[in-house]
């Protein structure tokens, strides 16, 4: 029996010193040559009009250790000050690393920066060996976004007065505002509808005089000055207004009143949803031969108008955000998914989808 206890406490001996000896030929994995990245600019406004281009270049050089290893790096950006909490990361294999304009401006909103405004982003590489965690020295860019959506490079400009179907109220929550239709020519406007008997004048910026059109020291000319007069109008009727912001010129002409009344405008098509179902605009209680259909969500894609749910009237043309729509023309095309205010005009069967920023 004794025999059998000193065999046993020999045989645990050798075991631990076995053990021992194992903990004791483990190796410390050390970093010898930390991890580099080197950005070939801080300071980067993003450009919406050229997504594809190329906003930004990274230059990186790996970590070395101490022994070979099997890794995984990867770069990660943040908001500066949140000690890269939530922060977008992406695995990477070569350098340099190339970033576009659309791809940093999707990485910049998703970390919460605001549009428009330069926002600093650190930047870092990781290097994981195992769970292990080794980093680069910190990198902080400047980087200006900008607001998803079409590029719209137009000016847009709203009726208001009491001839109007705004009124005199000039608060960004008047949902009445009537734009003018924009033309092929820079600076030329017009509207073709219903005035009351009153004024009005022009604004740029519903809730804003501080770009307005009033009359200037003669009829038919306008004037940008707060103290500009209103347009007279002397009787309640159709009329067309035509503007020339280059040479600060209008004229207002009395029209015939529309003979051809619809029950229902609507649009119809991929961007409005599908071309099968019909999504109505609202009629004006000003004027009746004015739809409007506020803060639609509207896909990439094409529609048309048509009236009263049925194609034996519809209009369309080939032409983004506004134009003068054909009888059984084309299809008006969206290229980008967004919100647009959407207006149509069933005199003249002109339109406008204004991008809502």
């Amino acid at each position: 029996m004794k025999s059998f206890f000193k065999i046993l406490a020999i045989a645990f001996i050798g075991i631990f010193v076995i053990s021992c000896e194992k903990d004791e030929d483990q190796v410390v994995i050390t970093e010898t040559v930390k991890s580099k990245i080197t950005p070939d600019k801080t300071a980067i406004v993003l450009d919406k009009v050229n997504p594809d281009n190329v906003a930004l270049n990274i230059t990186w050089n790996k970590s070395t250790f101490n022994i070979p290893v099997v890794y995984t790096q990867q770069l990660q950006f943040a908001i500066k000050g949140k000690n890269f909490k939530d922060a977008s990361t992406m695995e990477v294999t070569t350098s340099p690393l190339t970033f576009t304009n659309k791809q940093l401006n999707n990485i910049a909103l998703g970390l919460g920066a605001a549009t428009n405004v330069a926002a600093e982003i650190e930047v870092r590489l990781r290097t994981l060996v195992g769970a292990a965690p080794f980093y680069s020295d910190v990198n902080t860019l400047t980087v200006t976004p900008y607001l998803l959506g079409p590029i719209y490079n137009y000016n847009d400009f709203y009726l208001i007065g009491d001839a109007t179907a705004a009124g005199w109220d000039n608060t960004d929550t008047n949902t009445k505002f009537l734009p003018l239709q924009k033309t092929a020519a820079a600076g030329i406007y017009s509207y073709t509808g219903y005035f009351a008997q009153g004024g009005f004048k022009m604004i740029k910026t519903p809730g804003s005089w501080n770009t307005q059109y009033g009359m200037g020291s003669t009829a038919g000319t306008l004037s940008t000055g707060g103290s500009s007069g209103n347009i007279s109008v002397s009787a309640a009727g159709y009329y067309k207004l035509t503007v020339d912001t280059n040479t600060l010129t209008y004229t207002f002409t009395s029209i015939g009143s529309p003979t051809v009344t619809y029950n229902t405008i609507s649009m119809i098509g991929t961007a409005s949803g599908d071309w099968s179902t019909d999504l109505d605009l609202q009629k004006s209680a000003f004027d009746a031969h004015i739809w409007v259909k506020k803060n639609v969500t509207l896909n990439s894609g094409e529609f048309k108008f048509r009236a009263n749910h049925d194609w034996g009237t519809n209009w369309g043309k080939a032409q983004e955000f506004f134009g003068v729509a054909e009888l059984g023309g084309g299809n008006i095309p969206v290229s980008e998914t967004f919100k647009y205010d959407v207006y149509f005009n069933d005199i003249t069967a002109e339109y406008s989808a204004i991008p809502i920023f």
